[in-house]
């Protein structure tokens, strides 16, 4: 049976999505995008907000930008992944940040997202996780399970880029260290993912954490 066109046939229309960011465009056009997929949608502008209206009624998906009302929102995302509820959280982030995404998938991120988000991608994600929450139960702190593969086809080298990318180094910072270009740490970083079936940092994280 296709279970995405089942998921989607009777369970999004039951499902609210919360976006939290401080752009009103922003949380327009991800209104916009998930409502076209048959969800439900809640957005706040500012954390006041969005902290008022989760105790009214807690959303099935969280969507947190990392930057709110000129500060971070990580700690946000710490106080809703402590409740235990289960409930997902998706950041954004209005700039690639390597620091941002380690320290917001050690503290329970679903996964984070860089403006302009791939939207194609972000409603995978989305759908991936409520899909899982549905067949399979409820996943430990809203997070998806990752196979830990690859790791001994990595070289000494590729383990040491994998250390320094997780423990949040950009990679100037991380050649600089290792005294090799950012170019190459690059090139390093890409074999990593390739080896251990990572999409993006945030998966690389997540299979750190989870090793």
């Amino acid at each position: 049976m296709n279970t995405e066109i089942s998921y989607r046939s009777f369970l999004n229309r039951d499902r609210l999505i919360h976006v939290v960011d401080n752009d009103a465009n922003t949380c327009e056009a991800l209104t916009l995008l998930f409502r076209l997929e048959g969800f439900q949608t809640a957005v706040s502008l500012d954390m006041t907000d969005f902290l008022g209206r989760f105790e009214e009624r807690k959303p099935d998906v969280v969507v947190l930008n990392a930057i709110m009302d000129g500060a971070s929102a990580l700690p946000v995302l710490e106080e809703v992944k402590a409740l235990r509820t289960g409930v997902p959280v998706f950041v954004i982030s209005d700039t690639s940040d390597v620091g941002m995404t380690v320290e917001a998938m050690r503290l329970g991120a679903s996964d984070v997202f860089v403006k302009p988000i791939d939207t194609d991608r972000f409603v995978r994600a989305v759908r991936e996780t409520l899909r899982r929450d549905v067949h399979i139960g409820a996943v430990r702190d809203g997070q998806r399970e990752v196979e830990i593969r690859g790791f001994t086809q990595l070289t000494p080298r590729e383990r040491e880029v994998l250390q320094l990318i997780t423990n949040g180094q950009s990679n100037k910072e991380a050649g600089r260290e290792l005294g090799i270009s950012p170019r190459t740490i690059e090139v390093h970083r890409a074999r990593v993912m390739e080896k251990l079936g990572a999409r993006n940092t945030a998966d690389l994280i997540r299979i750190v954490l989870t090793s």
